[in-house]
């Protein structure tokens, strides 16, 4: 009898999940910039709803081409946590929050939110802190710390904007956390659909202001929103769910610390932005923090693929030791 999980399908597995990862972190970097641009011409409430609304016809089309039905019973509980915390009620309160104060204040407070991944991760899940892990978040927090202080200084800051991003970084790990069992049972195409339906419910009292603010906004603004649902929403999500499925929340939240970098590189290229010196060397402290968080020891490829006498270990093997 063959064994479930050769070496060659493990590492495919592996290298799939990284560039989901990759996607991910690419297009919510980008995200900051569309939000940027639209947030001049809409309301919080009504940016979230707009955004929520895009991402889920889209979702909702790809379910129905794939044929993929509600999702089971046991995951929905946890669909509709992530749904009212991460699509809903972080989206709303991040774009609040970035209204209240400056760029770089607003990224060190939301960057608090891998770190609480990781102990609610670890509190709850029973996710693991291998030493790497820690030491890659603490590099990249130190990058986040760099580019937020270079950053500040060009807007406000009000005691309201910095409580809205903290509260904005509580409710992104709660729903990770959240998400994480779901994606156990569900497929990550209906974990994020169903999400982003919740949210959608969530922010309908800003429908409102949507109509009001569509009817008023310039066409870019709007296509901006747009573009938020398509990608960075309802894209973004769905790749991140496919990752996440496949590592611990903890692992994939020091991912994320790879945005700031990427949304400084952004702003240069899009926005004529130009970074500092302290800038770029935050982004790239950010950059070499999830190098080192993602790395495993070279003892872990062994455990993964086996004794060359025994053969490659099976996926109930590797529960066992996956950090």
């Amino acid at each position: 009898m063959m064994n479930a999980t050769s070496p060659a399908s493990a590492r495919r597995a592996d290298l799939l999940a990284a560039g989901a990862a990759t996607v991910t972190v690419v297009l919510w970097a980008s995200a900051f910039v569309s939000i940027r641009s639209a947030g001049a011409a809409y309301s919080p409430g009504a940016l979230a709803l707009g955004r929520l609304l895009a991402g889920s016809v889209t979702l909702g089309a790809l379910c129905l081409v794939r044929g993929e039905g509600w999702p089971p019973r046991a995951a929905r509980r946890g669909i509709a946590i992530s749904g009212l915390l991460w699509f809903g009620f972080y989206m709303v309160v991040l774009n609040w929050g970035e209204q209240q104060v400056d760029a770089g204040t607003a990224a060190l407070v939301v960057n608090i939110g891998p770190l609480l991944i990781a102990l609610l991760g670890s509190r709850l899940l029973g996710d693991a802190m291998p030493p790497r892990l820690l030491a890659g978040m603490a590099v990249s927090f130190a990058g986040a710390v760099a580019v937020g202080l270079s950053m500040s200084g060009e807007g406000g800051s009000s005691v309201l904007g910095v409580v809205l991003c903290l509260l904005a970084a509580v409710g992104y790990a709660a729903g990770v956390v959240a998400q994480k069992p779901a994606l156990g049972r569900a497929s990550a195409l209906q974990v994020t659909t169903f999400g982003c339906l919740v949210g959608t419910v969530a922010c309908l009292p800003f429908a409102g202001q949507l109509v009001h603010d569509v009817a008023n906004a310039p066409a870019t603004a709007t296509l901006n929103v747009l573009y938020l649902g398509v990608f960075p929403t309802a894209l973004a999500f769905t790749t991140w769910a496919y990752a996440l499925a496949r590592t611990t929340a903890s692992r994939m939240g020091a991912t994320t610390y790879a945005v700031p970098a990427l949304v400084v590189a952004m702003s240069w290229l899009f926005l004529a932005e130009v970074p500092a010196l302290l800038t770029l060397a935050g982004g790239a402290l950010c950059l070499a923090g999830v190098a080192v968080s993602r790395s495993r020891p070279r003892s872990k490829a062994f455990r993964d693929t086996g004794n060359p006498a025994t053969g490659p270990r099976t996926p109930a093997d590797n529960q066992a030791t996956r950090p």
